[in-house]
């Protein structure tokens, strides 16, 4: 495999041992030791009381969430796996802001800590919208391991692209 789609802005020493882990056909077998749990939060009221109580616990000086939900198209559309969707609605003389999270579907099939990783990453965007230093600090500051499950993530993404290809080519 020459490209790792997922991957391409990791160093090349760390792609080198995901590619090995590939060969090996040891990739889905190394996820599984590593994330052998799948969460029950399936609905989109369950994820909203989830992401709700993280920021509750972390970022209680943000405004409220108005709404959190599951979205299928969302990575194919957005080319992203989360989105932070700010609204500003005039109400009489008064501005009502409104904070909206949407996340990839494919978050329903995922570990725990991986709906974790990306809840904190999108509620970090409630109060940093750049991807910056301040940014990660938070994402850092609620989840202490965001950066090495980031990286996990993406080689789940990785391994779902390979087993959605090796199905494609025995149809």
């Amino acid at each position: 495999m020459s490209d790792l789609m997922y991957l391409s802005g990791y160093p090349e020493q760390l792609q080198q041992q995901v590619r090995q882990l590939i060969q090996k056909q040891q990739l889905g077998t190394w996820l599984e030791k590593r994330y052998p749990e799948k969460h029950t939060i399936q609905s989109d009221s369950a994820l909203f009381d989830y992401v709700t109580e993280l920021k509750n616990r972390y970022m209680r000086n943000v405004s409220a969430i108005s709404k959190v939900r599951y979205d299928s198209k969302l990575s194919i559309v957005h080319h992203a796996l989360g989105l932070n969707v700010r609204k500003a609605q005039l109400q009489g003389n008064k501005i009502k802001r409104k904070h909206d999270i949407i996340i990839a579907s494919v978050f329903r099939e995922a570990s725990p800590e991986f709906l974790r990783m990306i809840a904190v990453h999108e509620l970090a965007h409630l109060k940093e919208t750049q991807h910056d230093k301040a940014f990660y600090q938070l994402c850092e500051y609620m989840e202490p391991s965001y950066h090495q499950l980031e990286f996990d993530f993406r080689m789940f993404m990785t391994h779902r692209e390979l087993m959605k290809k090796s199905q494609n080519t025995e149809s």
